[in-house]
């Protein structure tokens, strides 16, 4: 079979998700994400989810476009582009009838995806079960088995602890302090020093604890709970790696092209 022939639903479509997208549209799959209403993805600049507020996203070349009806996912094909729709719980997956069903919510629990949703059905991190939800897990944790084809049985706990960028792991993170609206004051991309203001919520500062760039960061008016993950610094203090896909997406998505190739012998 053509990889061109292939119809893939992507459920999900913040920074993991954007970067598995991104890579079945560049080996020239069908590839059609769905997200909720108000998605909250903290990297923003490589998160085709940012298409529900602007119609469209770019990342690293590829098109994400927002679209409202069955035909408009084929017509978002023909133009080079993948598509997007607001459908939190993939009901398009009924009559778009994918080959392959890829959830990538990282919900870290089964949100409702089953193995007679698709050909091949493939689970990314934990919460699903090889062999019995669905087909396959790709694993999500970094370390030596990030981006393993699980076939059965399913991936690793989530840790909690972010990955480690030059030496900082949980000091990169930035967390809402206390449940409210998000203001914030910085854009990604740019650069800021250890105790500044980025944001705010309800008035209560939000300060970095390192140096750097600012590489994710939600929107401005989001609603927040306290101690939720708002921000990210990145201290390697390089603008442009805040619109690069991560490695990690990028072994990820190697992982679910491996399961589809194997699976139907592209």
């Amino acid at each position: 079979m053509s990889p061109s022939g292939l119809v893939i639903l992507v459920r999900g479509a913040g920074e993991l998700a954007s970067g598995v997208a991104h890579r079945l549209h560049q080996s020239h799959f069908r590839v059609c994400l769905t997200e909720t209403a108000r998605p909250v993805a903290i990297r923003r600049g490589v998160a085709f989810s940012e298409a529900v507020y602007d119609g469209e996203k770019e990342v690293e070349g590829v098109v994400a476009q927002l679209v409202d009806r069955n035909q408009d996912i084929a017509i978002a094909w023909q133009r080079g582009r993948i598509s997007l729709l607001v459908d939190p719980d993939a009901g398009i997956r009924l009559s778009l009838k994918p080959d392959v069903l890829v959830d990538a919510t990282i919900a870290k629990n089964n949100l409702g995806t089953k193995k007679s949703d698709a050909s091949l059905v493939i689970g990314c991190g934990p919460g699903f079960e090889a062999g019995e939800d669905v087909h396959c897990v790709i694993e999500t944790n970094r370390g030596p088995d990030l981006g393993r084809v699980i076939m059965k049985g399913g991936a690793e706990a989530d840790t909690g602890v972010p990955g480690e960028l030059e030496g900082y792991t949980v000091e990169r993170i930035l967390r809402s302090p206390e449940s409210g609206t998000l203001i914030t004051m910085k854009q990604i991309g740019e650069t800021v020093r250890e105790s500044q203001t980025i944001a705010s919520v309800n008035g209560t500062p939000v300060k970095t604890r390192i140096d750097g760039v600012i590489r994710g960061l939600l929107r401005s008016n989001s609603i927040v709970h306290q101690h939720m993950k708002i921000g990210d610094v990145d201290p390697r203090g390089v603008p442009e790696y805040c619109y690069l896909i991560s490695d990690k997406s990028r072994a990820v998505a190697r992982g679910v092209l491996e399961a589809i190739q194997s699976h139907f012998h592209v």
